[in-house]
């Protein structure tokens, strides 16, 4: 058995996709980051995705707990030739491939990207293979966290997809005995 506290990292102010793209978080909201902490198991060990972001919100909410490894594993879902463009961009250009990437998600991919199923493949391995007992926080992205909710729940993911997920805010899964997964809670802000 084994508690993953799923953090978002803290926001980026980015009005386009930016999934491996190495952006900052803004963590000047330093009440908010200290409840987190607070809210987060003190015996935990705490991973990350190596961007950026992730790292430094890991930092900032891990306290005096140590931070494990910062992970490519654990990066957001990687959108290709669409990084760093908006949705209305790429819409001009090849709008039946984006609606196409959204509203069915799988194995449909960005050019030169990611598709879901891969994110997900990736995400997956990650959590297996983690050996560490005891509770994990791990500190990643909109599309990882929901990619986790995705199993634990058995969903379609364009039913995953409709799980709101705030920077800074806590999902909390719980993996049993058995290796089946239990859905404690999604978006907490502490």
């Amino acid at each position: 058995m084994q508690d993953w506290y799923w953090v978002r990292h803290g926001p980026t102010h980015a009005k386009s996709m930016i999934g491996w793209t190495d952006l900052p978080a803004d963590l000047s909201n330093l009440d908010q980051i200290a409840r987190v902490r607070a809210h987060l198991p003190s015996d935990a060990s705490v991973v990350s995705s190596d961007l950026i972001r992730a790292v430094d919100t890991a930092k900032a909410v891990s306290g005096a707990r140590r931070h494990e490894t910062a992970s490519p594993a654990l990066r957001e879902i990687h959108f290709g030739d669409w990084e760093g463009r908006t949705h209305a961009e790429v819409e001009a250009e090849d709008r039946d491939r984006i609606f196409a990437f959204w509203d069915q998600p799988g194995d449909i991919a960005p050019p030169s990207g990611e598709s879901w199923n891969a994110l997900r493949i990736r995400v997956d391995g990650f959590v297996d293979a983690w050996t560490t007992p005891g509770p994990v926080i791990a500190v990643a992205h909109l599309g990882v966290i929901v990619s986790q909710i995705q199993r634990a729940m058995g969903l379609p993911a364009k039913e995953a997809f409709a799980h709101k997920i705030d920077n800074l805010s806590v999902t909390h899964l719980h993996r049993r005995a058995d290796r089946s997964w239990e859905v404690r809670s999604i978006n907490h802000h502490p």
